[in-house]
Protein backbone atom coordinates (compact mmCIF):
# COMPACT_ATOMS: atom_id res chain seq x y z
CA UNK A 1 0.00 0.00 0.00
CA UNK A 2 1.36 3.39 -0.96
CA UNK A 3 1.26 5.90 1.85
CA UNK A 4 1.00 9.62 1.18
CA UNK A 5 3.27 12.25 2.68
CA UNK A 6 0.55 13.65 4.88
CA UNK A 7 -0.29 10.23 6.32
CA UNK A 8 3.42 9.70 7.07
CA UNK A 9 3.64 13.07 8.82
CA UNK A 10 0.49 12.40 10.82
CA UNK A 11 1.72 8.94 11.81
CA UNK A 12 5.04 10.39 12.94
CA UNK A 13 3.25 13.07 14.98
CA UNK A 14 1.07 10.42 16.63
CA UNK A 15 4.13 8.29 17.30
CA UNK A 16 5.98 11.18 18.96
CA UNK A 17 2.90 11.94 21.06
CA UNK A 18 2.96 8.35 22.35
CA UNK A 19 6.40 8.82 23.88
CA UNK A 20 6.81 9.76 27.51
CA UNK A 21 10.27 10.95 28.58
CA UNK A 22 11.76 9.41 25.45
CA UNK A 23 10.20 5.99 26.04
CA UNK A 24 7.24 4.59 24.11
CA UNK A 25 4.15 4.25 26.29
CA UNK A 26 2.11 1.20 25.31
CA UNK A 27 -1.09 2.60 26.85
CA UNK A 28 -0.83 5.74 24.74
CA UNK A 29 -0.24 3.60 21.64
CA UNK A 30 -3.44 1.62 22.32
CA UNK A 31 -5.44 4.79 22.97
CA UNK A 32 -4.10 6.42 19.81
CA UNK A 33 -5.01 3.44 17.64
CA UNK A 34 -8.48 3.27 19.19
CA UNK A 35 -9.08 6.99 18.61
CA UNK A 36 -7.91 6.81 14.99
CA UNK A 37 -10.13 3.79 14.33
CA UNK A 38 -13.13 5.58 15.84
CA UNK A 39 -12.52 8.87 13.99
CA UNK A 40 -11.52 7.24 10.68
CA UNK A 41 -9.81 10.28 9.17
CA UNK A 42 -8.92 10.38 5.51
CA UNK A 43 -6.38 7.66 4.59
CA UNK A 44 -6.48 6.27 8.13
CA UNK A 45 -5.35 2.80 6.98
CA UNK A 46 -2.14 4.25 5.54
CA UNK A 47 -1.65 6.31 8.67
CA UNK A 48 -2.07 3.27 10.92
CA UNK A 49 0.19 1.18 8.69
CA UNK A 50 3.03 3.68 8.99
CA UNK A 51 2.33 4.19 12.70
CA UNK A 52 2.58 0.41 13.21
CA UNK A 53 5.91 0.37 11.38
CA UNK A 54 7.29 3.16 13.58
CA UNK A 55 6.15 1.39 16.75
CA UNK A 56 7.64 -1.90 15.56
CA UNK A 57 11.00 -0.29 14.83
CA UNK A 58 10.98 1.38 18.26
CA UNK A 59 10.25 -1.93 20.00
CA UNK A 60 13.01 -3.70 18.07
CA UNK A 61 15.57 -1.03 18.94
CA UNK A 62 14.76 -1.36 22.65
CA UNK A 63 14.74 -5.16 22.77
CA UNK A 64 18.04 -6.76 23.76
CA UNK A 65 18.54 -10.44 22.99
CA UNK A 66 21.53 -11.97 24.76
CA UNK A 67 22.54 -15.51 23.83
CA UNK A 68 25.04 -17.52 25.85
CA UNK A 69 26.21 -21.11 25.55
CA UNK A 70 25.55 -21.71 29.27
CA UNK A 71 23.00 -20.17 31.66
CA UNK A 72 24.01 -16.58 32.41
CA UNK A 73 24.87 -15.82 36.04
CA UNK A 74 22.96 -13.13 37.91
CA UNK A 75 26.11 -11.03 38.31
CA UNK A 76 26.84 -11.11 34.57
CA UNK A 77 23.17 -10.30 33.80
CA UNK A 78 23.28 -7.24 36.07
CA UNK A 79 26.60 -6.10 34.60
CA UNK A 80 25.35 -6.47 31.01
CA UNK A 81 22.10 -4.66 31.80
CA UNK A 82 23.94 -1.75 33.44
CA UNK A 83 26.48 -1.48 30.64
CA UNK A 84 23.93 -1.62 27.82
CA UNK A 85 21.59 0.81 29.61
CA UNK A 86 24.45 3.32 29.87
CA UNK A 87 25.20 2.92 26.17
CA UNK A 88 21.65 2.75 24.72
CA UNK A 89 19.58 4.55 27.36
CA UNK A 90 16.62 3.63 29.51
CA UNK A 91 13.67 1.50 28.48
CA UNK A 92 15.52 -1.60 27.28
CA UNK A 93 13.80 -4.99 27.46
CA UNK A 94 16.27 -7.83 28.10
CA UNK A 95 15.86 -11.41 26.88
CA UNK A 96 18.43 -14.01 27.97
CA UNK A 97 18.64 -17.26 25.99
CA UNK A 98 20.81 -20.37 26.21
CA UNK A 99 22.16 -21.76 22.92
CA UNK A 100 24.66 -24.62 23.41
CA UNK A 101 25.63 -24.51 19.72
CA UNK A 102 27.55 -21.25 20.38
CA UNK A 103 30.26 -23.30 22.16
CA UNK A 104 31.32 -20.28 24.24
CA UNK A 105 31.05 -16.50 24.44
CA UNK A 106 28.10 -14.14 24.06
CA UNK A 107 25.97 -12.88 21.19
CA UNK A 108 24.11 -9.63 21.86
CA UNK A 109 21.53 -8.19 19.47
CA UNK A 110 19.97 -4.76 19.95
CA UNK A 111 17.79 -3.80 17.00
CA UNK A 112 20.11 -4.09 14.00
CA UNK A 113 23.31 -3.94 16.10
CA UNK A 114 24.88 -7.35 16.68
CA UNK A 115 27.89 -7.98 18.90
CA UNK A 116 29.06 -11.53 18.30
CA UNK A 117 31.88 -12.75 20.52
CA UNK A 118 31.07 -16.44 20.24
CA UNK A 119 33.52 -19.24 19.52
CA UNK A 120 31.19 -20.49 16.80
CA UNK A 121 31.41 -17.22 14.83
CA UNK A 122 35.19 -17.14 15.20
CA UNK A 123 35.48 -20.70 13.93
CA UNK A 124 33.23 -19.84 10.99
CA UNK A 125 35.37 -16.79 10.19
CA UNK A 126 38.53 -18.90 10.42
CA UNK A 127 37.01 -21.57 8.19
CA UNK A 128 36.01 -19.02 5.54
CA UNK A 129 39.50 -17.50 5.50
CA UNK A 130 41.01 -20.75 4.19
Amino acid sequence: MKIGKQARRDAKDLFLACRREGILDSNRVRQTVTQVLEAKPRNYLGLLSHFQRLVQIEIETHTVRIENSVPTSDALMAELQASLTRRYGLGLEFEFHVDPSLIGGLRIQIGSDVYDGTVKSRLTALESSF
